[in-house]
């Protein structure tokens, strides 16, 4: 939708955008019982179509991972948002942490990223937002965060 064109930080804003549209969903569109049913069959459908499609992208512009492609980081910051409770402190953090654990790339996700084509494009950012996932959990589940 032209966001990878955005400047600066194309990612950032793809993260942004999907975390605003996660919630309004959520809060909108999708009755709370089913939300984590349709928040995980969405980032399935965003992988299935999003590997390859970045795969295309990549080869043909011949760059590895073009900064315009920035599908790898709606599916991360959807991840990351799956089960979180719908409180806006709840959505700021997955995009906090989601968007640090994409720019450092702590271990393994340096690795994942090193997969040729749209799987490495996908899955590094894919493992940013589990991480970001699991401590989000885990704030809700010894109640820092609820």
């Amino acid at each position: 939708m032209g966001v990878g064109f955005w400047r600066p930080g194309s990612g950032t804003w793809a993260s942004a955008i999907s975390a605003a549209v996660w919630w309004a969903g959520a809060h909108y569109l999708v009755p709370l019982r089913y939300q984590w049913i349709g928040a995980t069959l969405f980032v399935c459908v965003i992988l299935i179509i999003g590997i390859p499609a970045a795969g295309i992208v990549a080869r043909e512009s011949e760059q590895e991972d073009p900064s315009y492609v920035v599908i790898d980081e709606v599916a991360g910051q959807l991840i990351a948002l799956l089960g979180v409770p719908l409180r806006w402190q709840s959505v700021i953090l997955s995009f906090i942490l989601f968007r640090v654990f994409d720019i450092l790339k702590p271990p393994p996700l340096r690795r994942l990223e090193k997969i040729e084509g749209g799987a490495g494009i996908v899955l590094d950012d894919v493992g940013a937002g589990l991480y970001a996932l699991a401590i989000v959990q885990a704030l809700v589940y010894w109640r820092v965060l609820g």
